[in-house]
């Protein structure tokens, strides 16, 4: 099962649902990949710590042996980086990616990525962490990926952008991906003594969008999370989000 995270905004909290995701993956025993398309590599970061800037193959470097002269190439598993936490591997990134993007869609390498992990069968689950622009590794990943997870923040300019979001993968399902599918919105820095976010999840779920039972609250120790390259589950197992991650994973569609 390929899921990719995507919004077009950015500080929705991408990075932070994927890798805490594939962490809670991981932790039950399944072999889970995530792949990071966003050059400001901070799912990497998160996941790898100052491994990240050792690391001497990274995405960059299996898009930029796509566009050379090359016969053949590595596949892309020469590029997975193992993790600390036992059972997850990453894709890493890096800030190379932003430059090879324009070259990589003028040659038309979208569906490069799906082919490339179609021959990868380790894996129980695969996590894709995107960019905050629905520019080329965002329309790769949908390609690739079977289904989506949209983050949302509870506010009216993220209600706004969600309308736009949902067009764009129901266009990607039309011309690219006819498999993909929206698995849940996902609701992220949930405040629930305020009344705005519950009233804009009712309205939401009243439209008939697919917003996940299991909400993530605010709090300020996903920043310690950040800081010490730690998912919430290994930081602090008994904390309220942990338990936010772990009802979350446990909401998404039967694995394969």
């Amino acid at each position: 099962m390929r899921r990719v995270v995507f919004n077009q905004k950015g500080g929705v909290g991408k990075s932070t649902i994927a890798c805490n995701l594939a962490a809670v993956g991981a932790a039950r025993g399944r072999r889970t990949l995530l792949i990071d398309l966003d050059a400001q590599a901070n799912s990497s970061r998160y996941l790898l710590g100052k491994t990240l800037d050792s690391q001497e193959k990274t995405l960059a470097h299996f898009f930029d042996d796509l566009l050379g002269l090359k016969f053949s190439h590595d596949e892309i598993d020469a590029y997975v980086v193992h993790s600390p936490f036992p059972n997850l591997d990453v894709l890493p990134s890096d800030p190379r990616l932003e430059e090879l993007q324009f070259k990589l869609e003028s040659r038309y390498k979208m569906y490069k990525l799906r082919e490339a992990l179609e021959k990868l069968h380790e894996y129980d689950d695969v996590f894709i962490d995107t960019p905050p622009a629905l520019n080329f590794f965002t329309r790769s990943a949908l390609i690739a990926a079977d289904t989506c997870l949209i983050p949302f923040d509870c506010d009216d300019f993220s209600r706004r952008a969600l309308y736009k979001l949902m067009e764009s993968v129901a266009e990607i399902r039309s011309d690219h991906n006819r498999d993909l599918r929206v698995e849940g919105i996902v609701v992220n820095h949930y405040q629930a003594r305020a009344n705005l976010p519950a009233q804009l999840v009712e309205e939401l779920r009243a439209e008939g969008l697919p917003i996940m039972d299991a909400f993530l609250s605010a709090s300020v120790k996903i920043r310690e999370s950040h800081h010490q390259a730690l998912p919430m589950i290994h930081l602090d197992p008994r904390h309220k989000l942990s338990g936010e991650f772990t009802a979350l994973y446990d909401l998404l569609s039967p694995q394969a």
